[in-house]
């Protein structure tokens, strides 16, 4: 396959994947001091914010109907037309939300539009990291798989990179009274420019060669869903708790450390953001180098490491917060983010990719992905901040919370064995391609 050609389609992928995660990470950014205040008001300003978070975990729960409705469209009609309409939904969806009107301006209906508008980017990220990751993956040699599969897992950080930096650059310019007035609205409402980049940068793109192999052969799927749970049982429960470890401590670490900061370390919102950055910018760098090094050493072996020290972490992490040093705040963040966290997503997508058989490889990958994201993704801060709450401002529950999310990740991932569905998938294909049966079963008879 052209170069030239995967080159291209990983541009693409991680130009789409970066934008979406920008889009959804403005909304964790200004969580706790826009939203709670603006949005969710109360009497009780733990209750506020309680609020607002649940507006963040209220779009994790419905990513994984929209890993179902997107699918199915993935599998049905093709991963391209999918992320079209996937991307231009989150678009839409993040600048209605920097037009809204606020509770002191329209009342109860300013929450609840926004919780509705928070649904519509669950839904749209639903479907679109699982198009995203097999643009990559089915475009990648077998060899280099593992390296394709990290490239849309730096969108994650970038989009997180770039929402984070923009409320920095904004609360630098402008005065606190100038940024909570109208200041936070302009990176929402920006969002459609860079999705109409992404759009362009997406229309050029054919449909990926396992798509067009599995209309060649006529396999396409009625309804992808009911194959996915006849096929693959197994691999829809091992992704939905290898998903875990990935999503929980991530949200601890970018987006609960943010209030926690402000609120009882006195360290000021402009520095946790910048700490934030910083360590994302650097774990960019980090991902496709995991991805690449998977390659070599395997992907569950990789996971298991990271997952393990993620496990040691948990207690050290707020032992170093809680020296209230900004410099150690950094610090912590630092292991966490740059260190601890990139062989656990960067093999994470590429080890989903394949467990799947084509045929409903977007429908298995989106829902073992995204029901773990709903179970320890968003409900994150929401958890940490209740079990601060709960126990007098402990953060011990919280690194508890960290220890559990490793353990079931690790379990799961120590389950699977033998060869995967697109490893067999990948030596048909060879075998009919060199004009004989060397006796590979197909993927859809083999639970991998």
């Amino acid at each position: 396959m052209d170069k030239k050609l995967r080159r291209k389609v990983l541009v693409a992928s991680l130009i789409g994947s970066s934008i979406e995660w920008f889009d959804f990470f403005l909304y964790a950014a200004v969580v706790t001091i826009v939203f709670n205040s603006q949005f969710f008001v109360t009497e009780d300003p733990v209750v506020s914010t309680l609020l607002a978070y649940f507006g963040l975990a209220l779009s994790f729960f419905i990513r994984p109907f929209g890993g179902v409705v997107f699918g199915h469209i993935g599998d049905r009609v093709g991963r391209k037309r999918t992320l079209i309409i996937t991307l231009s939904m989150m678009g839409v969806a993040t600048a209605c939300i920097g037009l809204l009107p606020t509770y002191a301006q329209i009342g109860i209906a300013a929450p609840l539009l926004l919780m509705l508008l928070r649904l519509i980017q669950g839904l749209g990220i639903g479907g679109e990291w699982g198009g995203a990751l097999l643009l990559a993956t089915e475009y990648a040699p077998k060899e280099q798989r593992g390296f394709f599969g990290s490239v849309p897992q730096m969108g994650i950080t970038i989009g997180l990179v770039l929402a984070y930096t923009s409320f920095f650059i904004l609360t630098g310019l402008l005065s606190d009274a100038a940024f909570a007035a109208w200041g936070w609205r302009i990176p929402f409402v920006m969002s459609l420019f860079l999705v109409g980049f992404g759009l362009w940068i997406r229309k050029d793109l054919d449909e990926t060669p396992a798509f067009q192999e599995a209309k060649k052969t006529q396999t396409v799927q009625k309804v992808p869903l009911v194959e996915t749970f006849k096929r693959h049982p197994k691999e829809v429960l091992i992704t939905s708790c290898a998903k875990f470890v990935e999503t929980g401590p991530f949200y601890i670490f970018t987006t609960f450390i943010v209030g926690y900061g402000t609120s009882q370390l006195d360290v000021s919102f402009e520095f946790m953001m910048i700490s934030i950055v910083i360590a994302a910018f650097l774990t960019t760098l980090m991902i496709p180098v995991m991805g690449k090094l998977s390659d070599r050493v395997g992907r569950r072996k990789m996971f298991l490491v990271g997952s393990a020290a993620m496990l040691v972490y948990a207690f050290p992490y707020f032992i170093i917060v809680n020296t209230h040093q900004p410099v150690l705040v950094i610090i912590a963040t630092l292991i966490g983010l740059t260190i601890i966290w990139p062989p656990i997503t960067a093999v994470l997508g590429t080890m989903f990719s394949e467990a799947f058989s084509r045929e409903v490889r977007y429908t298995g990958v989106t829902i073992g992905y995204q029901i773990g994201a709903a179970a320890a993704g968003g409900t994150a801060p929401l958890i940490a901040q209740f079990l601060m709450n709960q126990f007098n401002g402990s953060s011990v529950p919280v690194s508890l919370y960290i220890i559990m999310t490793a353990v079931v990740s690790m379990v799961a991932v120590w389950a699977i064995k033998g060869v995967q569905a697109q490893d067999l998938e990948y030596a048909r294909d060879e075998a009919a391609r060199s004009g004989h049966d060397d006796g590979v079963r197909p993927a859809s008879e083999t639970n991998a």
